[in-house]
């Protein structure tokens, strides 16, 4: 059974940092994309970033490309997510994700993809 743990959420100021961790088990990241997305309250959920298997190409929503970067440690089974010059608006659950291809479609996933129970990140000052 494929399971994800989030954590590493919390309450930050504008313009400062968080990193996410999203421990795996029962999926090897050795063979399976996998990435962020995340819901705003009243929102629907926003695919953020994905890292491919294999090369670990990775991709990136517009809202944030260039503050967000996406990491992983196949052998530790986890998966990053280090955040920058955070914003108001990136207030939401974070997920990990997977819709258990090879590859990654872009940044986003499909609404069926497997997530797990998410971190809350609020930024506020």
């Amino acid at each position: 059974q494929v399971q994800f743990v989030e954590s590493g959420g919390g309450l930050v100021q504008p313009g400062g940092s968080l990193r996410l961790s999203c421990t795996v088990s029962g999926l090897d990241l050795r063979y399976y994309a996998v990435g962020w997305l995340r819901q705003a309250p009243g929102k629907e959920p926003e695919g953020l970033s994905c890292i491919e298997s294999g090369d670990g190409r990775d991709y990136y929503a517009d809202s944030v490309k260039g503050r967000f970067s996406i990491s992983k440690d196949n052998a530790q089974k986890t998966v990053y997510l280090q955040m920058n010059s955070l914003k108001p608006e990136d207030t939401a659950v974070y997920y990990c994700a997977t819709d258990f291809y090879y590859q990654c479609t872009g940044y986003g996933f499909s609404s069926g993809a497997l997530r797990g129970q998410g971190t809350q990140v609020a930024v506020s000052s």
